[in-house]
């Protein structure tokens, strides 16, 4: 019997960069909020380092 494969790891690693690419599209194509969306919904003016450790 011939195997496509050399072993075992050879298949994990092809299938979890299977899952991780799916993943990658998944995330950019699905957004819940578009960049742009964020940005108008966000505070413009950067926050003080000391302030932000105050709260």
């Amino acid at each position: 019997m011939v195997g496509i494969f050399p072993n075992e790891a050879a298949v994990t690693r092809l299938v979890g960069a299977l899952i991780l690419e799916q993943n990658d599209d998944w995330a950019i194509t699905r957004r819940y909020m578009t960049l742009e969306t964020v940005a108008a919904i966000c505070d413009t003016a950067p926050m003080d380092p000391a302030k932000i450790a105050a709260l």
